[in-house]
Formats: structure tokens, sequence, C-alpha cells
């Protein structure tokens, strides 16, 4: 099998963390270029202490982590330590990583990579707010030809927002870099709230990670514990949905997922929709579709794609 090769652009976080143990399990399928980091559950320097912790956890401190932008295009950050903790990985021992950041700044690094690498063969991964990616996309407008897809989670349409009625954290966060990318002309594939809620930890489930003869999957099981009781008590669901690591899945098995070529624009203006996605779902604009707008996934293939990565960890 093709490895796709990757640039995954986090703010962990803790379903941040998940997926990036689930990537670093899956070394077969994927080449992970780097981690850059970006402020948003929490600020930058915990976003990229914590990206070189998981690192570490799986002890892979080849991965290079390059950190970038702290605060959103144009407006003040907003963060979510009421759900990930004030360290951003509540439920885990944490530490002072070993591993240092890289000295370039992330967005130099993201259009170096991709003007040296050859057009289309590298896909950008963004789960946290995309800020890093317009910033490059605005840098340097040459790498959007350059660029073999965007798979992002962010967005919420059919379930509605979980920052406000309207808005998708991400999204929500820096709605005027969410603009520049769904402007950009790249391919985009789109991981909304609509098919992450579908996406939602169990006692099972967790109990197959928690179960794994290593230490990355009851790590992995310590966090969803930990990041699941905001999602029962602000959603009443029974698990917290999985959002970032149905990005690492799709990667690996997009026949998981369904969706729909549909044009996606995000409002910038209005304070009480700040961050929405209006997805026209039925054609009726007349505006060209721009993204794959994923839906539906398989969730019980999802969780077991995810916890077979994991045990390929230490």
């Amino acid at each position: 099998m093709t490895r796709l090769s990757i640039i995954f652009d986090t703010d962990p976080g803790q379903d941040d963390a998940v997926a990036i143990l689930a990537l670093l399990g899956a070394r077969d399928g994927i080449d992970l270029l780097s981690l850059t980091t970006v402020a948003g559950n929490v600020g930058l320097g915990l976003t990229s202490r914590n990206a070189r912790i998981v690192c570490e956890w799986a002890r892979r401190p080849d991965v290079p982590v390059y950190a970038g932008c702290e605060h959103p295009l144009l407006r003040p950050l907003v963060t979510a330590e009421q759900v990930h903790g004030k360290t951003g990985l509540d439920g885990v021992p944490i530490h002072e990583p070993n591993m240092p950041l890289q000295g370039k700044h992330a967005v130099d690094f993201i259009v170096d990579t991709l003007r040296e690498a050859a057009a289309g063969t590298i896909t950008l991964c963004p789960v946290g707010p995309l800020t890093n990616i317009a910033l490059a996309l605005r840098k340097a407008p040459d790498i959007a030809a350059r660029i073999k897809e965007i798979v992002l989670m962010g967005g919420a349409y059919f379930a509605g927002g979980n920052v406000s009625p309207a808005a998708e954290f991400n999204i929500f966060v820096d709605p005027e870099a969410a603009a520049v990318v769904l402007g950009s002309g790249v391919p985009l594939v789109m991981l909304p709230l609509d098919v992450t809620h579908q996406v939602c930890s169990s006692a099972p489930r967790i109990a197959r990670m928690r179960a794994l003869p290593n230490r990355c999957g009851p790590l992995a099981a310590d966090i969803l514990t930990s990041y699941e009781r905001h999602d029962v008590q602000r959603f009443g669901v029974h698990g917290s949905p999985l959002h970032d690591p149905c990005v690492v899945a799709y990667l690996l098995q997009p026949a998981l997922f369904t969706g729909r070529q549909v044009n996606v624009e995000v409002e910038t203006a209005s304070p009480l929709t700040r961050g929405a996605t209006v997805v026209d779902w039925w054609g009726i604009s007349g505006r060209p579709a721009n993204v794959q707008y994923i839906t539906k996934a398989d969730a019980d293939g999802v969780f077991a794609l995810l916890t077979d990565c994991l045990a390929k960890l230490p």
C-alpha cells in the first residue's frame, strides 16, 4: 500500500492526543512528515508541549514538531480548558518533554515543504483552528496548487454547534481562517460534528483500548474516560465524540465514511452566528461545490481501526 504523506496540524487537546497516537501507530499507511501546532484548545505553549509529550509516550522523538500561530488571524483567542483541562491533557500524568521544538515557524515549514515536494503528494490534516493553514495560503498562494488534499475536522450543520448554537469550536475560534481555506480551491474533506457525534466512546470500546498489552492503549483509555465527562454532562450522550481521530480513520479507510460534494461557506460577520458553516446540502444557492462534506460513519469500524493502530505502539 502506498503511504500517504501528511502534515498534521493540531492543538492538543485530549482527542487530538488520541488522534496523534493513532497516527503514530499507522506507520504502514501514513508517512507523518511533522506535527504543526496552533493555539486552540489551550494556548500555543501548551499545545506545542502536549504534541511532544504524546510523541514521547509513543517513543517517537523523531517526529518533528513545529509551533505555529498563537492567536487567530483577526480575533482574540478563545480556548477550551473547560473541556480539556488547564493543561489540555486532563486525565493522564504529564511530563516536561525532552524532545525540542523545531526552530522554524510552522507556517514556514508548511510552505517550504510543499514547495520542495512534488505537487500533489502531501495532504494537510488540520484538526484545530485553521490559522496556520490559512496563513500559509495567504503567504504563499502558489502552494494551493501543490496540496493533494486538505482533510479537516471542523464545522457543523445538521448537528448544531458545540461552542455556540450555530458553530463548532475550530471554526468559531478563527472563522476568517476557515473562510480562507474553504475559498482556496484546494480539494477539501470536512469531518464535522454531524459525523463525529456518531463516533462516540462507550465502556466496551474504551475497555478494548485499556486491555491492550502496551502503555499507549491504557493511556488513550484514560484520556477518553476523562474527556467524555464534559460531553455526557453537556449533551447527555453516553460517551464522548471522537472528533479528531475521525480524520485519522478517514485517511486510512475512507470507505468507513460517506458524504456529499457540496458548497460550504463560513459566517464571519454576524455576532449571533459567528463561525457557522452554511452547508448547501440541496444545491439551491448555485455556488459551486468546494467540500466533500462527511455526514455518516461506521462507528464500530472506526473504533476497531483506531484500536488496531494503538495496539502497534509501545
